[in-house]
């Protein structure tokens, strides 16, 4: 059940940082797949899984290069990349990780969790998290999803994919007494307007219960969907 005064103080929470960043900053300059290309550098981009084992253990792995960092239950270990004769294996001689794509199992010295299963619903917000992205809000019909880099960078992905937009992140018009953070920025004959309503949301297709309703406005068209913070 939503806990309407938890959603409350992270509304205030998130609202002070807010005014913080605007204080700071000023106006300063599908979803989202897991595996992209980098296509400025010619490189494969970091991969984020969230493995789900049969035994009901679960951890994130995100892979960087020749590195997997792991974010176990109770600790964060960063490991090698070791010669295997298949799929691809990291350890530093007591945890060892091995990954098959979206199938996985770990070894901590003590025990072996096997058969896990990445569950890509929820490593695309992992994904985003460890991307440095500050808030994420998705919608749909047709599928919609945007991403909030305070101080940095907003994206907004529309119509299944099809068309990308960036702006650089504005700085927010906040009202405390309703909750209401309003973004507003034009660029490249673009106009974006972001509203953040810090009051419980249903995404419409999967049911999940969001802290934040969500309204974007792009050139006049509008979307509703439902996101939340992620630090």
């Amino acid at each position: 059940m939503y806990n309407m005064k938890k959603g409350h103080i992270w509304f205030t929470v998130w609202m002070c940082g807010l005014t913080l960043l605007a204080a700071c900053s000023g106006t300063s300059a599908q979803q989202h797949e897991s595996n992209e290309v980098d296509q400025r550098h010619g490189a494969v981009a970091p991969q984020t899984y969230v493995y789900e084992c049969s035994d009901s253990y679960s951890f994130v792995a995100r892979i960087e290069g020749e590195k997997a960092w792991l974010f176990l239950p109770k600790k964060t270990v960063p490991l090698p990349h070791v010669p295997s004769a298949s799929g691809a294996k990291y350890s530093d001689g007591q945890i060892t990780f091995w990954s098959k794509g979206d199938e996985a199992l770990i070894e901590d010295g003590q025990k072996t969790h096997r058969d896990c299963k990445n569950n890509r619903a929820r490593a695309i917000w992992e994904h985003a998290k460890l991307g440095g992205v500050d808030f994420r809000a998705v919608g749909n019909e047709p599928g919609w999803y945007l991403e909030l880099r305070k101080g940095d960078r907003v994206i907004f992905v529309a119509d299944y994919g099809q068309r990308r937009y960036e702006f650089t992140t504005p700085a927010p018009t906040l009202d405390q007494e309703a909750r209401v953070a309003t973004y507003r920025v034009q660029a490249n004959e673009h106009e974006l307007l972001i509203v953040l309503t810090g009051q419980r949301c249903r995404d419409s297709m999967s049911g999940e219960l969001f802290e934040t309703s969500v309204t974007v406005i792009l050139d006049d068209i509008e979307y509703q969907g439902c996101g939340r913070p992620l630090h």
